[in-house]
């Protein structure tokens, strides 16, 4: 958890989180944003739905018509010469035709999406003398489990693409781009089995026929959604089409493709790559080229879907699948190539290896502009998987341009109140966020806080646009709006996470800096505690994201002048880093500074002198000397040497500072101010009055650089530069400074009586100028 310039913290969401892959729903983890940390689940590199921990995944499935031949339904002379094949003596308590046609108007009903009238005609397939067939197994529970579910299901199942036994993945443009059953190009093959031709010559015994009939069960099963059915029904039919071999009339291959894609759907990938691995050993038998290159691809999606993924194994797998496309002379006119090409991308964005996950994502997004057309959802994920990269490259025009093309295309097929387009619209406003487009932004979070409530209800994803809404206005200095918007993000957050979620422990970290921040101490105390009690009991009160709260608590108890207690606090945070850290370790570095600071204000010079030098020995050691926190640190131990009356030492510090801050910061950065008066001060007292002059020249100029004309602080330094000119005898330089300093405070609604040099108004200074001495 790192910590951000402006003092509160971002969740790893957008960018927010893992690129989408083919169709899998992506957040946008929000490690993306420079202000406070959100609950990103995208990542995001967004994850459309997650935290945004991963890029979308949308599936491929063409949308080719089914011809039904209507013989199935007539006893006509074709009718006959199918069934009077080989299976017909082992149907004689049956009619000849009964088992065939009761299965293929099963296959017929199950296209045309009648799942109550599929169900109905292969229930009484079941209820021939195919039921002795099964052993005593009945399939009352999955049939009214399945007919539970197909009450509400009117088209088929957008939960994977269908596929032939023997050709790879396909596209549906219908996909909803938000399911968590999307494939990244793993398609289950949803397309049944007839029992005709030279499949129906192929059936020779029960078993056979039976395999036919729990293989369509299964697929009608996973149209429905009732996943655990279908393996029931697939498993059988495994066993039956093992024990025939390459007689058997069902592909072994899309057997275990569905299989291995029901694993995959259930979190078991390493159970899932056993089964693509034994489907793939098939490869030149029982599967064509094509099928090889789909199960190679579905191979190296699981190895990326690994809790720890092995994205070398991964891109070892779709590399080996690019090579069969490239064989078959697919690489450029082929939907399955820019599949490949879009997970190898998906590889390269979680390695953080922008440059080329890009090449890959333009690569799939030609491709698919090519065979798909421009208005295709598949174009749309792609789109977005290469927005997010550009986003990660922090170039954000780029990014915007591609949020907006995902946009033209998803919301006239997903409407406006769908989860993706939520999501979308939140990445968009954080392109305006971190352009610092603040209205624009806002506008673009409530659209997307309105999108995903339709969508979603009282959701995490919800959660999180209400937490960017919160660092928005945060960013705005609008603390009492930043706090409403985090207060209902944590309610939400507190409704639906678990109660330790660190998505908790964010939200309530962001309150606690507000308040701290507004002076509310103890209001601020209370949340930082009640952070630190969710990670004391998930992570254990050793781990480095106590330090974190630890050093928020100290500084709370150090600005509201609690040293001690400051001091003790800090001190264990930095046991805690020391411990998990090792010495030679930034955070370490920092917790030794704080600790210096806070010496300083006990008046242990000598301790907290010792503590700074140690913090400055890390810094140099790992950041080398040119860096700004160099600079802070050399500061620090100049203002020590500034108390303890050695001017030398001070000046050298400070002269060493502002040298690394020109080159960090640039000559007219506004934090060289600070810096260049303490120089001019000291110069100041040692009487170097031409060198003192110098320096709050710079100051001056720094300042109107960057400030209004009539700010409060060009009147403090010209008032400076007056008392030394006075000091040094320049009275008519004095006279020029005291008077545009007096011009400045009026324009500014100022009483030109305040403003005083050496205890005596200037006002008076100038009505009664002192004498000329006698000649």
């Amino acid at each position: 958890m790192a910590a951000v310039s402006n003092g509160l913290y971002q969740r790893n969401g957008c960018m927010v989180g893992a690129p989408m892959g083919e169709g899998v729903d992506s957040h946008c983890h929000s490690l993306l944003c420079n202000t406070p940390r959100d609950g990103d689940a995208f990542d995001m590199h967004m994850h459309m739905h997650m935290h945004m921990h991963m890029h979308y995944q949308s599936n491929s499935n063409s949308n080719s018509s089914i011809e039904y031949d209507a013989g199935i339904y007539n006893h006509n002379e074709h009718d006959n010469k199918i069934c009077n094949g080989p299976m017909h003596q082992y149907f004689e308590n049956d009619p000849v035709d009964t088992i065939p046609n009761l299965n293929n108007a099963g296959v017929v009903m199950m296209e045309s999406h009648d799942y109550d009238l599929a169900l109905d005609y292969f229930r009484r397939c079941l209820n021939t003398s195919l039921r002795e067939n099964f052993g005593g197994y009945f399939y009352s529970s999955l049939v009214a489990v399945a007919a539970a579910k197909s009450v509400a299901s009117s088209k088929p199942s957008l939960c994977s693409s269908s596929c032939s036994s023997s050709s790879s993945s396909s596209s549906d443009q219908n996909y909803d781009l938000s399911s968590t059953k999307y494939d990244e190009g793993m398609s289950n093959c949803l397309t049944p089995v007839k029992m005709e031709g030279l499949v129906l010559d192929l059936i020779d015994t029960l078993d056979k026929a039976s395999s036919i009939v729990l293989f369509n069960m299964g697929i009608l099963c996973l149209r429905l959604g009732v996943d655990q059915e279908a393996n029931e029904c697939f498993s059988r039919a495994l066993v039956i089409a093992h024990a025939a071999g390459l007689s058997s009339p069902v592909s072994i291959v899309s057997i275990l493709r569905n299989i291995g894609c029901i694993r995959y759907r259930n979190r078991e990938v390493e159970e899932a790559i056993d089964i693509f691995k034994e489907a793939l050993q098939y490869r030149g038998v029982l599967a064509d080229e094509l099928e090889t290159a789909s199960i190679l691809n579905s191979i190296g999606v699981l190895y990326f879907h690994l809790p720890k993924p092995d994205t070398s194994r991964a891109l070892e797998y779709y590399k080996e699948a690019t090579k069969i496309l490239k064989e078959k002379k697919m690489a450029s006119n082929h939907k399955d190539m820019a599949t490949v090409l879009n997970n190898i991308g998906r590889v390269h964005y979680l390695k953080e290896e922008y440059p080329s996950a890009l090449e890959k994502y333009l690569d799939a997004l030609r491709l698919r502009r090519k065979v798909l057309g421009i208005d295709h959802l598949d174009v749309a994920a792609t789109v977005y998987n290469a927005g997010q990269t550009y986003h990660q490259k922090r170039d954000l025009e780029k990014a915007l341009q591609y949020y907006q093309e995902f946009l033209r295309i998803a919301l006239p097929i997903l409407g406006r109140c769908h989860r993706d387009i939520a999501t979308m619209l939140k990445c968009t406003a954080q392109i305006y966020h971190e352009q610092r487009d603040y209205d624009r932004a806002l506008s673009f979070y409530e659209d997307a806080l309105t999108a995903g409530r339709s969508a979603l209800g009282v959701h995490p994803e919800v959660a999180s646009i209400l937490n960017k809404m919160g660092n928005l206005y945060y960013e705005r200095g609008d603390f009492d709006k930043a706090i409403d918007k985090y207060k209902e993000g944590l309610n939400v957050e507190r409704a639906v996470l678990h109660h330790l979620h660190p998505n908790i422990t964010v939200t309530l970290t962001n309150i606690g800096q507000i308040a701290k921040q507004t002076g509310e101490y103890h209001a601020a105390l209370e949340f930082y505690k009640e952070a630190l009690d969710i990670q004391a009991k998930s992570f254990g009160k050793n781990h480095p994201e106590i330090a974190i709260t630890l050093s928020n608590i100290a500084l709370i108890h150090y600005q509201n002048k609690s040293y001690t207690n400051s001091l003790d606090v800090y001190q264990e945070a930095l046991r805690i880093r020391r411990d998990a850290f090792g010495d030679r370790n930034l955070d370490v570095a920092s917790s030794l500074n704080s600790i210096g600071l806070v010496l300083f204000k006990l008046g242990l010079h000598d301790m907290s002198m010792q503590s700074f030098l140690e913090s400055l020995k890390t810094r140099r050691s790992i950041l080398g000397n040119k860096h700004r926190d160099i600079a802070i640190i050399l500061y620090n131990i100049a203002t020590i040497h500034m108390e303890r009356g050695e001017d030398d030492e001070a000046l050298r510090c400070y002269q060493e500072t502002i040298h690394i801050e020109r080159i960090a910061l640039g000559s007219d950065h506004t934090d060289l101010v600070l810096t260049l008066q303490y120089i001019a001060q000291a110069h100041q007292q040692k009487g170097e009055f031409d060198e003192a002059v110098n320096y709050f020249t710079e100051v001056l100029r720094i300042q109107r650089l960057n400030m209004p004309d009539n700010d409060p602080s060009i009147v403090d330094t010209l008032n400076n530069i007056a008392k030394i000119q006075l000091e040094n005898g320049s009275i008519s330089n004095m006279m020029e400074c005291m008077s545009e300093a007096m011009r400045i405070a009026i324009r500014a609604g100022r009483d030109g009586r305040d403003i005083q040099l050496d205890g005596q108004r200037f006002y008076d200074l100038a009505l009664n100028p002192k004498s000329a001495p006698a000649a």
